[in-house]
């Protein structure tokens, strides 16, 4: 993201409120930016990454790994900083063509489309807990691997289920412990994510020593 003095001063503010921490530098990073995004700081302790989800993420950004996100809203949210870096194709479940489906929600039945089409994609869930449960049941299908699942979404039934399906599989993930969550927090995590790998990788997709 572009960033400002105040935008400067915000994070300074967000360090000296947290202090000390147990993340790793490029954990905190992400961390500090849900925080800087909602100025809500239980997500200090809300937040979840699973073994090597950040590398994994980064990795699958500089190959140009295709990215499926459930809401237009995550889409608008990280397309302008994905198309300053590395380019990725973006595509919403929201607007994947299906058939009908009168069992599944439109939105997982779009997000099982594109896994499909794409088994080996980055996966956005930031609204959607129906779409979340469509991806957990590909997984544990067999179905689909995806390279890694940033998943946020706010929910009151099963969501915490499906979350602790996703961590229990072998899939990088970076979740929220709790059924607080939104499309803005999955953005803003797809977002540092982003500059941490254009960072590492540079522009040329080759990782920078």
């Amino acid at each position: 993201m572009e960033w400002h003095v105040t935008d400067a001063q915000s994070l300074a503010i967000i360090d000296s409120e947290i202090g000390e921490h147990v993340f790793s530098p490029a954990e905190y990073e992400i961390v500090r930016r849900v925080i800087y995004a909602t100025a809500d700081f239980e997500y200090n302790y809300l937040i979840r990454f699973s073994e090597r989800a950040l590398q994994a993420g980064a990795a699958a950004l500089a190959a140009r790994t295709t990215i499926v996100v459930d809401v237009p809203m995550v889409q608008v949210g990280i397309a302008q900083h994905i198309q300053n870096t590395f380019a990725n194709p973006v595509y919403c479940s929201m607007e994947a063509l299906t058939r009908p489906q009168k069992d599944k929600t439109r939105v997982a039945w779009g997000i099982e489309t594109l896994a499909k089409r794409y088994p080996e994609g980055i996966f956005i869930i930031g609204q959607a807990q129906t779409a979340l449960t469509a991806l957990v049941d590909l997984i544990e299908a067999e179905e689909i691997r995806p390279a890694l699942i940033i998943a946020t979404p706010a929910g009151f039934v099963n969501v915490d289920a499906a979350k602790e399906r996703l961590q229990d599989s072998l899939v990088p993930n970076i979740t929220i412990d709790s059924r607080k969550g939104n499309a803005v927090i999955a953005a803003a995590i797809a977002d540092g994510l982003i500059d941490l790998a254009w960072q590492a990788y540079g522009q040329d997709g080759n990782r920078i020593n």
